[in-house]
């Protein structure tokens, strides 16, 4: 991987984390870097919002892993950062964090050790989350007089529903790598020393399939979330539709008949 450096003036100095390039594997890895908790401070969300969007249009890119140097994804952000922020600043603090949702690509969080506060919450904005068997998630914020502030309990109770997301927020209780995935909040549990090697082959896995077919069903899913099964469904059709008009799919065809790998080109 190469480092990757930004035309953007606001992103001249990253702030806690760095970005990494692997243009031969279609892969950009955003890595938090601030040991040993690895602590996201107030400037870091809005470069890391900025990155987002940056990799989103980046041709060399078909996937991005948010992963963390070190034993600790992130124990959560700069307490004393809230109280110096203004009242503007932190009303943005939900639309940073959410940029992983926003991203046309896959993004897929990497957790091991602490995952809390705003560390949990960035990682529900992804679409993936592949933690190790050291993961413990967790809203901790009761404990400071305060709620989530970036989407985090909102996030997790589409997943897990009303009452267990009570528990985790009401209590500011820590769940473990392997009890999150037994709820549906992390796609796959592994060892530690597997964490990475997991990664590669979600990211390989990913790569095979059409990337217009991948952006249209995050698409899809996201914006349905919160919809009528009606309304999703409609809508599921005509995104259907559109996509029989595609190269891609065309390809698809002709490769499951021909029963060779498909080679999608994204069109």
């Amino acid at each position: 991987m190469t480092s990757m450096t930004f035309t953007d003036p606001r992103l001249a100095a990253l702030d806690g984390f760095r970005v990494e390039i692997a243009a031969e594997r279609r892969r950009a890895d955003i890595i938090l870097e601030r040991p040993p908790f690895n602590i996201i401070s107030m400037p870091q969300r809005d470069q890391l919002r900025l990155v987002f969007e940056t990799l989103d249009e980046d041709a060399r890119v078909r996937v991005i892993v948010l992963r963390a140097a070190g034993e600790h994804f992130s124990s959560g952000g700069n307490i004393k950062g809230f109280m110096e922020a203004s009242p503007e600043h932190v009303s943005k603090l939900a639309w940073n964090i959410a940029a992983p949702a926003r991203c046309a690509k896959p993004v897929i969080a990497v957790n091991r050790g602490f995952a809390f506060g705003v560390g949990f919450e960035i990682s529900l904005a992804c679409d993936f989350r592949i933690v190790s068997e050291t993961c413990f998630y967790a809203l901790p914020e009761q404990k400071l007089g305060q709620i989530p502030g970036s989407g985090g309990s909102a996030r997790l109770q589409k997943i897990v529903g009303i009452t267990r997301t009570k528990d985790i927020v009401m209590r500011s209780k820590r769940i473990s790598g392997k009890q999150a995935c037994d709820w549906g909040i992390a796609t796959e549990c592994v060892p530690d020393g597997k964490l990475e090697a997991a990664t590669d082959a979600l990211v390989e896995e990913l790569l095979t399939f059409s990337p217009l077919a991948q952006r249209t069903a995050k698409k899809l899913l996201n914006d349905t979330e919160d919809s009528t099964l009606s309304i999703a469904i409609e809508l599921e059709g005509h995104c259907y539709s559109r996509l029989r008009q595609s190269d891609d799919f065309r390809e698809g065809v002709e490769a499951f008949h021909a029963k060779r790998p498909a080679k999608f080109g994204g069109s």
